[in-house]
């Protein structure tokens, strides 16, 4: 889990990870370090969740963003499911956001700020500058602090304490002096960011005013324990400082007065509530959205509610009164057709299933949704209906192990063992188990032929070597 307090934080998921030693253990002890394998499927050790509403949201909120930054492919967005404030890279190709972020930001403006930042460490590479500046600053301490322990080892050997404990001190004092170099290092990023991201924001003609009130806020919430910090131990500039030099930037900005459409706002809201519907306590939500709300976030936060606590009638009558509100809202039939499914009605999940993916075409999740219903179904038609559809959504989107499992059902549906074998050794791979992976494929491998699509791709999982 992500640690507390870090706003737009920059992460290395391999590199960082590894230099536990010498100063840098004590940085990377300060920075939202992720334990991954960079495997062909989502990163691995960070817990994530998917969601088509949410995902399509921000990925709109990105496009003008990475224009104007000079960025030609999009980073891949992957949602956390933790209520701290925190965003990071891991580098050039994904950007990880915690759904508190999204939930705390209460307009479009705010999020859009967070993102505008985290582009700004995509832009200039800051992962992979961090990762060399570690490296030197390793060797750099390294060679003082055998230097020292060199002086401290003489030092016994001669008999004088003096010089064992000056060559002590050289060891401590290289640490700390690397220490506050990857500190200030990561302070000058972090403040290099801020100002990127005004920039792109002002190239789009949006508001940097969100970005202020976020700093703002979390400026707030730490100001008593920000109190005789020590600002040169810091990896983040100090969140008053933050707010300063932003102020001053907002301040120069013709389109600080910029507010959110209307329409943009509610898709927001929509998304905000559809998270605190579906990661906090029923007592939260029911708090954060009391009867009396009668606002359409609201309502759709208590239909999740309702859904997740084993009440499907009052469930489904709260999303239909939803689908009536917002009949053309593909994410509301969606829930719907959710709902059924989960409830052993895969059938009547069929058709608000379809509506979905006839008003949102490109989205992979609810294609894959649609695909499980209809194998959940069992009959051969189906099935036919569901590898197509399975087969298009996990071209676009081949992470995802729960789309390969329906593939492969949908394969030993049609009687086809290679294919289903295939399908299985895939969704097995996306989840990081590649011995058993590799098991399946080599089956498949054997029914296929030599040379075909299907041969190749079981070949690639079954020629795979993890690396260490």
């Amino acid at each position: 889990m992500l640690q507390d307090g870090l706003l737009f934080s920059v992460a290395n998921s391999r590199r960082l990870h590894g230099a536990r030693s010498l100063a840098a253990a004590a940085l990377v002890a300060t920075m939202a370090i992720v334990a991954a394998e960079p495997a062909p499927a989502q990163s691995r050790g960070i817990p994530v969740v998917r969601d088509a509403e949410a995902e399509a949201l921000i990925y709109d909120y990105l496009r003008p963003l990475l224009k104007a930054a000079g960025i030609s492919r999009a980073p891949d967005v992957q949602l956390v499911p933790a209520q701290q404030f925190n965003a990071f890279v891991t580098g050039r190709n994904n950007m990880f956001i915690n759904v508190g972020t999204i939930i705390a930001s209460e307009t479009p403006n705010e999020l859009i700020g967070v993102l505008a930042h985290e582009t700004g460490h995509i832009a200039d590479d800051d992962v992979a500058q961090m990762t060399q500046q570690t490296e030197e600053t390793k060797f750099a301490m390294l060679l003082a602090g055998l230097a020292g322990i060199g002086a401290a080892a003489a030092g016994a050997v001669t008999g004088s304490p003096e010089a064992s404990q000056a060559g002590i001190g050289v060891v401590t004092g290289a640490f700390g002096v690397g220490e506050r170099s990857l500190y200030r290092f990561v302070r000058t990023q972090e403040s290099a960011a801020d100002r990127a991201a005004v920039k792109y924001l002002n190239a789009t003609g949006q508001s940097p005013g969100g970005m202020l009130a976020t700093l703002r806020r979390l400026a707030d919430d730490n100001l008593l324990t920000s109190q005789g910090i020590n600002p040169y131990t810091q990896t983040h500039p100090l969140p008053r400082e933050r707010v300063i030099e932003v102020e001053n930037l907002v301040s120069q900005s013709k389109f600080r007065g910029v507010v959110d459409p209307p329409a943009l706002q509610e898709r927001h809201d929509l998304v905000r509530a559809k998270l605190v519907g579906f990661t906090w306590s029923p007592g939260n939500i029911a708090r954060r959205y009391p009867l009396a709300d009668k606002s359409l976030a609201a309502r759709y936060a208590r239909a999740i509610l309702a859904y997740r606590t084993g009440k499907p009638g009052p469930a489904l009558e709260a999303i239909d009164d939803l689908i009536r509100s917002e009949p053309n809202n593909p994410y509301f039939h969606e829930l719907k057709g959710q709902a059924l499914l989960e409830t052993g009605n895969p059938k009547q999940a069929l058709a608000p299933l379809r509506k979905a993916v006839a008003l949102a075409p490109n989205a992979s999740l609810i294609k894959i949704m649609l695909g499980q219903a209809l194998v959940a179904v069992g009959d051969r038609k189906g099935a036919q209906e569901a590898i197509k559809l399975l087969s298009g959504a996990l071209q676009r989107d081949p992470d995802i192990a729960a789309g390969y499992r329906a593939l492969g059902r949908a394969y030993a549906l049609n009687d086809d063992l290679a294919m289903a074998q295939l399908a299985t050794a895939q969704g097995l791979f996306a989840e990081g188990k590649y011995e058993e992976a590799r098991a399946q494929a080599a089956r498949a491998q054997a029914k296929l032929k030599q040379g075909s699509p299907a041969w190749l791709r079981a070949d690639d999982i079954v020629s795979y070597k993890p690396r260490k």
